[in-house]
Parts: structure tokens; C-alpha cells; sequence
């Protein structure tokens, strides 16, 4: 099925993604799916989730392929790829403004919050990372793979799981932690948390390589920085770029509270970025175990 395919744009959780061009003209992603456990339930999952979605955030699925034990969904083409290569990068002449990277937080937060609220059914999507944000020739950001993603009716505010899922870093502590509150929408805001802290900082959360132990986990350094109201130390800023790092920041603060019950919706936290900083609180300090004081 992949015979024709020549340019490989990466590798998912579920398998190899290739570019390929319809008979029509348009280039599109081809992501072929990996032989699955269990009678395909992922590319069940992933057609039935993102067919019934249409929102400029979210990727669009064009079609899908089965032929015999091979299964590819063919979905839009993103020429910009992933956002992780952009926030990560250490190339000098990549040009990825703070006023860039905060418009790409805004749409990734409406996409999110359209998962959540602007479906006949409340889809949520359990592995939120750079990775999974896609950009196209305008740096418009679609999230992206849906092979995690569960869909409930929109009034469950609790739902059940009987898997781990996600991505070790922005999984939400309730995933691990039945004492601090049930899953539910708000997993995937703590998700956007840390994925939006890592947009701000342009660099990973975790820092096993740190100078200092206080900066090995970003968001516990940082926080002592806003509490204090220090200047965020990220050299060549202008003072509009610290204004908009610091309200990406406390953000993120909110979005990554240890109880889900503290975390805004998405939708609230769309309303948060696009407000003023000033009407935002300084959330109370980022706690990353249940038992921890």
C-alpha cells in the first residue's frame, strides 16, 4: 500500500506518516496505521473521532484505506510539520516570534476547547504534546492524532478508563493518581499546561541537565520567578513579548493545578489568553504528587 509513497514526514504512536498527492492535485498525509491489537479499535477510533469534526484548529481527515490487514487515513497536508521543531529549535535564523508563538497557543486552545464543548459529543484527546500540534503554510496549528482519543456523551463529566494514556511529561497526575479527582476533560488541560509552558519557554519542562536543582522542572522555577515578580530571565525580549511570556506562564499555571476540580475549562482558559493580564490571579504553587506539602 506504502509502495508509491517516497517522502516519509515522520512516525506517530501508531504508525509511519507519508506525503503523497490525490489525483486531484492537493498534497496530503497518509498515516499508515500499525498492524493493531484488538480488531483495529485505534483506526476505529481515530475515524469515528476526527470524521464527524470541522474546525479551522483541528486537522481535517479526508478519507480512509483498508485493504486486507492494511488500514491508512489520509488527512491534509501540513507543510509547516509539528510545532515541537519550531519551539525546540536551536537554529539562530529560525524566526518564531513570541507573537507568533502566542496566536499558535490561541488556536491550539480553541481547538481543544472545540473538542471538549463544540461537538455533539465531548471528545477528548489524551495525548496533547508539540508533536501532536500541526502547522500549515500560514502556521495556523490543527491538533492532531486522534489514535488516543475517547468520545462521551457531552454530559459525562467523569469518565472511566481502563488504560494508562498519554505521553509521559504531559499526562495529568489523575492518570496515575485515583485520590486527587476522576478523569475527565480537564486531563487534557493539564496537557495544554504544559505544552503551553514549554510554547513560552521554548524549551522541555524537564531539564535533567539544569545548572541550578531549582530549574529542573521549569514550571516550579518559573512560578517562584511570578510569584516574586521578577523578570522573566529570556534574553532579547522587548517589554510586549515579557507581558505576553508571563500571561502564557500563568496560564499554564492554572492549566497544570495537581486537581482537576482547580483547572479551568478550555474554554476558560481561551477567554484567559485572550484577556488582559492584569485580570489574571497568580494561581497557588504547582504541586507534582498528591502527597507532596
Amino acid at each position: 500500500m506504502t509502495e508509491g509513497f517516497k517522502e516519509k514526514l515522520g512516525k506517530g504512536g501508531f504508525g509511519d506518516v507519508f506525503k503523497a498527492k490525490l489525483r486531484s492535485g492537493p498534497s496530503v498525509a497518509i498515516k499508515m496505521l500499525n498492524k493493531s491489537k484488538g480488531n483495529g479499535q485505534d483506526f476505529i477510533n481515530e475515524v469515528a473521532t476526527i470524521g464527524r469534526i470541522h474546525h479551522q484548529n483541528v486537522v481535517q481527515l479526508i478519507g480512509f484505506c483498508v485493504s486486507g490487514s492494511k488500514r491508512a487515513l489520509v488527512y491534509e497536508f501540513m507543510p509547516n510539520g509539528s510545532l515541537d521543531k519550531f519551539i525546540f529549535s536551536r537554529d539562530e535564523n529560525t524566526d518564531f516570534s513570541y507573537e507568533k508563538i502566542y496566536k499558535i497557543s490561541i488556536g491550539v486552545a480553541r481547538g481543544i476547547a472545540y473538542l471538549h464543548h463544540g461537538c455533539e459529543m465531548q471528545i477528548l484527546h489524551f495525548d496533547i504534546k508539540p508533536h501532536n500540534i500541526l502547522l500549515d503554510e500560514n502556521f495556523i496549528p490543527k491538533v492532531s492524532d486522534f489514535g488516543l482519543a475517547k468520545l462521551y456523551p457531552i454530559d459525562n463529566s467523569v469518565v472511566t478508563m481502563t488504560a494508562g494514556r498519554g505521553t509521559i511529561g504531559y499526562m495529568a497526575p489523575e492518570l496515575f493518581y485515583n485520590n486527587i479527582g476522576g478523569i475527565s476533560h480537564k486531563a487534557d488541560v493539564y496537557s495544554f499546561g504544559m505544552l503551553l509552558m514549554e510554547m513560552a519557554s521554548k524549551r522541555k519542562n524537564l531539564n535533567p541537565y539544569a545548572e541550578h536543582s531549582s530549574q529542573l522542572y521549569f514550571p516550579l522555577w518559573i512560578y517562584n520567578h511570578i510569584r516574586e515578580e521578577e523578570d522573566i530571565n529570556i534574553k532579547d525580549l522587548s517589554e510586549e513579548e515579557k507581558l505576553i511570556v508571563k500571561k502564557m506562564i500563568i496560564v499554564a499555571l492554572w492549566c497544570i493545578q495537581l486537581k482537576p476540580t482547580d483547572r479551568p475549562s478550555m474554554n476558560k482558559v481561551v477567554e484567559m489568553l485572550e484577556g488582559d493580564i492584569e485580570d489574571l490571579e497568580i494561581p497557588p504553587k504547582p504541586i507534582l504528587f498528591p502527597d507532596e506539602k
